[in-house]
C-alpha cells in the first residue's frame, strides 16, 4: 500500500479489531492459533471475543495487559432469560474474561417488553467489568428502532453498543452504525463496536470515517471505537506488506 495515509489507517486498524471465533466448534488448537494471530508485526488487536468456554485457553496464552479477551453471553439467541445472562457472564469473567459481548433480547423490545429487555443487560452489567451490548441490529430493522434500543443500552450501563451477532443478515450497515453513533453522542458517552460482515478494509475504514465524523477527529480508540472481525484482519496485514 504506497498511500502513507492510506497505511496509517491499516495499521490504526489493526489495534482496533476484536478478533473472532464463534463457530462453536474451536477445539484448544483453534484457540492456540486465534491467539497467537492477535500479536501481529503491525501490533496487536484490542480483543479476542470467544465464547465462554473457550476463556480458560484464551486467557493462558494471553498475558493481562496485551490482548484483553471479550466473551459472548446469552448468545446468539438473544432470549429474554437475565437468569442465564448472569450465570455466563459470571463465568466468563471468574475464567479470566474482560470484556462481555451480551445480546440484547430483541425479540422482547420488538414486542414492547423494554424492561424485560432491559433486565438482561442489568444482569450482565452486574458481572461484567466492560459490557458490550448486541443489539442484532438486522432484526431491530429501522434506524429510529435502533437509535432507541441503543440510547436505552446505553442508560442501562452500557460500555459500547454492538451492531450484530455475525450470525444473522443483515450484519453491520452503515444505516446502523448511523443510528448507534448518534444513540452515543445523545447519551453523551459510549462506544461502538461494528459487527457482521465487515471483511474488507475499505468497509472498516467507511466505518472508521463516519465514526469520526460524527464525533470527532481522533474519538476512535479502542476504548471507544471496535470491528468484530475475523478475515478483516488477514487483508489489513496484507495491505501493510
Amino acid at each position: 500500500m504506497a498511500d502513507l495515509g492510506l497505511t496509517a489507517i491499516a495499521r490504526r486498524l489493526v489495534g482496533l479489531i476484536d478478533l473472532t471465533s464463534l463457530t462453536g466448534d474451536e477445539d484448544d488448537a483453534a484457540i492456540d492459533a486465534l491467539c497467537a494471530k492477535a500479536v501481529t508485526p503491525a501490533g496487536p488487536v484490542a480483543a479476542v471475543c470467544v465464547y465462554g468456554s473457550k476463556v480458560p485457553s484464551a486467557r493462558s496464552r494471553l498475558a493481562p495487559g496485551t490482548v484483553r479477551i471479550a466473551a459472548v453471553a446469552n448468545f446468539p439467541e438473544g432470549g429474554a432469560d437475565p437468569g442465564r445472562a448472569r450465570a455466563e457472564s459470571a463465568a466468563a469473567v471468574a475464567s479470566g474474561a474482560d470484556e462481555i459481548d451480551v445480546v440484547l433480547p430483541w425479540r422482547a423490545w420488538l414486542a414492547g417488553e423494554h424492561a424485560v429487555a432491559l433486565s438482561v443487560i442489568a444482569a450482565a452489567r452486574a458481572e461484567a467489568p466492560v459490557l458490550k451490548v448486541i443489539l442484532e441490529t438486522g432484526a431491530l430493522g429501522d434506524p429510529a428502532t435502533i437509535g432507541s434500543a441503543g440510547r436505552a443500552a446505553l442508560q442501562a450501563g452500557a460500555d459500547f453498543i454492538k451492531t450484530s451477532t455475525g450470525k444473522r443478515a443483515p450484519g453491520a450497515t452503515p444505516q446502523a452504525v448511523q443510528s448507534m453513533l448518534e444513540a452515543i453522542r445523545d447519551h453523551g458517552g459510549g462506544g461502538i463496536k461494528v459487527s457482521g460482515g465487515v471483511r474488507t478494509p475499505a468497509q472498516a475504514a467507511g466505518y472508521l470515517a463516519l465514526a469520526e465524523e460524527l464525533l470527532g477527529e481522533g474519538w476512535a480508540t479502542p476504548a471507544t471505537f471496535r470491528i468484530g472481525a475475523s478475515a478483516l484482519l488477514d487483508e489489513l496485514l496484507g495491505s501493510l506488506a
